[in-house]
């Protein structure tokens, strides 16, 4: 213990001439109190706006890209009607997910022309739903409604089945050139 206290004493002895040791002023209690007491104007910060800006364009952008991907919402439709739509909805969703996937060089061009026919449908579908919430359900519109979600879905199975007969074709030709 003694040792460690000689070794302190010795290590502070070097310093013996370097300690900051001046008295404050007398004043320097009030100038102090004064300092704390005097209200200085605050920064405007500028960021959180630029964040609220940011974050409100972000939300618009969003709400602009779900409003474009799903304008067949409709209000004024029964439980029914809008329970049917969501089904075929569904139904058409995994069917262009299947698309998709069988997505290469040889599909492109029966793909993009798919999938141009399907923004016909859309806009034919827009249309029926225009009519439903501007003249509420009949059965006319009703029909006309299934009747599109069906034909689309079919569409979409029969260009599937023709990729898949395509690729069976490429695959027995090759096989038989072997």
């Amino acid at each position: 213990m003694k040792k460690e206290n000689d070794d302190l004493e010795q290590l502070f002895s070097k310093f013996e001439n370097q300690w900051d040791v001046h008295e404050m002023n007398s004043d320097h209690q009030i100038d102090f109190l004064n300092k704390l007491n005097t209200k200085k104007p605050k920064k405007k910060n500028y960021w959180f706006m630029t964040a609220i800006a940011a974050s409100i364009v972000l939300m618009l952008g969003i709400s602009v890209f779900y409003k474009n991907e799903k304008p067949k919402e409709f209000k004024f439709a029964s439980k029914e009607t809008q329970r049917t739509d969501s089904i075929f909805s569904i139904l058409i969703d995994n069917e262009l997910v299947k698309l998709k996937q069988k997505s290469s060089p040889e599909n492109e061009q029966i793909i993009n022309d798919a999938l141009k026919q399907m923004k016909v449908f859309d806009a034919d579908y827009q249309k029926i739903i225009n009519e439903l919430q501007k003249n509420g359900e009949n059965k006319q519109i009703i029909y006309a409604m299934i009747s599109n979600l069906q034909t689309r879905i079919s569409f979409l199975q029969t260009v599937l089945q023709r990729i898949e007969e395509n690729e069976n074709l490429k695959n027995t030709t090759d096989e038989k050139t072997l």
